[in-house]
């Protein structure tokens, strides 16, 4: 019953974000471009072998250089129709793979990776810190986790506002309510140390957060 209800919530996320497919770039590609550049700029100080996790229709693959190697995943099968199709159009040889993949149950072995790079994916899947987990899991000792998040504002106006949107944005396929305290909890029992956490612009609605692997 358990994984019943796990292939569920996944599936749920996986049809909301399909819905999003056509509609994507233009939405959100002029919203998330900040974050994705300053990603992609942080996953390039180490370098090598890079796996985005959630990496939709590959708006942020033509920013790496083309001395890594890069591994798309994301739980969605129509938004990575668009991703292959960029690939292909924009002669991306380092791209490694495109791939259907759950951020929460990664298909990869151990140490695969010399950088994980998530943006805007935690606060999307059904159960973050398995995601999280996954993220240490397939990153080598001494490479690095690079997230770009959503993080609540938890008092206010602004975290009432959030908590209000939670019914209406969890059907949408994200939390609006996911605060700071759950990283620091999930980062006491993690084999990691955090670099760094950044509020970007224009807003600061989001963040970049950086944690090494022990």
């Amino acid at each position: 019953m358990v994984a019943l209800a796990r292939d569920m919530e996944r599936d749920q996320v996986a049809e909301a974000y399909g819905r999003w497919a056509p509609i994507y770039d233009l939405v959100f590609g002029p919203v998330f471009s900040r974050g994705r550049r300053v990603a992609v700029e942080a996953a390039e100080r180490i370098g090598g072998r890079v796996i985005e996790v959630g990496v939709g229709t590959g708006l942020g693959l033509e920013h790496y250089n083309k001395r890594n190697r890069i591994v798309g995943v994301d739980i969605s099968a129509p938004m990575l129709e668009k991703a292959r199709e960029r690939v292909k159009r924009l002669g991306l040889n380092n791209v490694e793979s495109i791939a259907v993949g759950d951020a929460e149950q990664l298909a990869y072995p151990d140490a695969s990776f010399d950088v994980v790079v998530a943006q805007y994916v935690v606060t999307s899947v059904p159960h973050p810190e398995r995601a999280l987990d996954e993220f240490v899991r397939v990153v080598r000792p001494g490479g690095e986790i690079i997230l770009t998040t959503r993080i609540g504002a938890e008092t206010g106006l602004r975290g009432t506002i959030e908590k209000w949107l939670m019914p209406v944005t969890s059907r949408l396929g994200w939390r609006t309510e996911f605060p700071w305290a759950r990283y620091e909890q999930w980062a006491k029992g993690a084999p990691v140390r955090l670099l760094e956490k950044r509020a970007l612009p224009p807003l600061g609605h989001f963040w970049l957060v950086r944690y090494a692997k022990d």
